[in-house]
């Protein structure tokens, strides 16, 4: 049986031609800055999102952390969405290492609205975490922000005189569907993450991206958190390829998800929302079923997923081919969770 894995965009592996840009990447030592590719990658980040400086971190985990550190503070709290990587996903390491309260704040499809913000930030006093940053997740849940609400939530985090940090792991994705540079959007934020191995299909890393001081301190703060590289011109060259290469075949990934999505809506078990599904993630339900349960029996025949937000998710990507979409289809809209 031929598996289609929808479990994630981070499941896929690099292409011929991507190791061989990292097979033929000249290396030196980063912790000098001595890397010339990563240089060269840390340059093309810093050219795309606006920014005066980034800096290659090993996981977009790591880039929210050291922003949550450094931008946040200790004893200090953020402001999210309940739905934020930084509280399901990142092992509590806002409060275990950087000491920051993060404050969940229920909102649709987990794109915040300045109205969602009034009255959650603290006075001023001496018994209470004082609110001094606000992180917005870009996509959240493959929902992308539009620029009119995300310069909105910056001119209300600066009148309230928080710092931003933008989590921007799929940030091309939303660039795509909402046909705004990333730029545009990291004029938005005092500091800004992006993974290179999600939809881009590198194997690992993700960059950090902000002011030249900030990014200085930044560098402090990797080394801290084990997170000094050597000759890592290998892997650095792969993100090259990927943002040379991969960026604008993203619009594939969501044409597949639409595609897909559809394919679920004609099932009479499936629950969806197909106006959710802005970007290359899908998520669905099938009543009177556990999740878990749903999870096996499309494993049985042949569809990889994943349980998220109390939802099965789906995730598009570069490991799918035109010509597999028709039969994930197929499968899709034949499904019958009682068999």
């Amino acid at each position: 049986m031929k598996f289609f894995d929808l479990r994630s965009d981070t499941i896929t592996k690099p292409s011929l031609e991507m190791r061989k840009a990292m097979y033929q990447a000249e290396v030196g030592d980063d912790v000098y800055g001595e890397d010339p590719t990563v240089n060269r990658l840390q340059e093309m980040a810093a050219k795309i999102t606006g920014k005066e400086k980034t800096l290659f971190v090993s996981s977009g985990s790591m880039g929210n952390l050291i922003s949550l550190y450094l931008n946040c503070g200790r004893q200090n709290e953020v402001l999210c969405s309940s739905l934020a990587h930084i509280i399901h996903h990142e092992i509590a390491s806002c409060a275990a290492i950087a000491g920051v309260l993060p404050l969940g704040i229920e909102c649709q499809n987990g794109i915040l609205h300045t109205s969602d913000l009034k009255d959650r930030i603290k006075p001023k006093c001496y018994d209470m975490a004082q609110t001094t940053m606000l992180e917005i997740e870009n996509t959240i849940g493959g929902y992308p922000y539009s620029l009119k609400n995300t310069k909105a939530l910056y001119a209300f985090a600066k009148e309230n005189k928080l710092k931003v940090h933008m989590d921007g792991a799929r940030i091309f994705n939303a660039s795509l569907a909402e046909n705004v540079s990333v730029a545009s959007y990291g004029q938005c934020a005092d500091s800004l993450t992006f993974c290179l191995s999600k939809g881009l299909g590198a194997p690992v890393g993700s960059m950090l991206c902000g002011d030249s001081d900030f990014i200085e301190k930044a560098k402090t703060i990797r080394k801290l958190l084990g997170g000094g590289l050597r000759q890592s011109g290998i892997i650095a060259a792969a993100g090259i390829y990927a943002l040379e290469n991969n960026v604008e075949r993203l619009k594939d990934d969501h044409e597949n998800a639409k595609k897909i999505a559809q394919a679920l809506k004609e099932n009479p078990f499936v629950k969806i929302d197909l106006e959710t599904v802005k970007t290359n993630v899908i998520f669905f339900t099938i009543p009177h079923f556990t999740n878990l349960e749903i999870i096996d029996k499309l494993k049985q025949v042949g569809v990889l997923c994943n349980e998220d937000s109390s939802q099965i998710r789906f995730v598009t990507n570069l490991n799918l081919s035109k010509k597999d979409i028709p039969a994930i289809q197929n499968v899709l809209i034949n499904f019958n969770p009682t068999n």
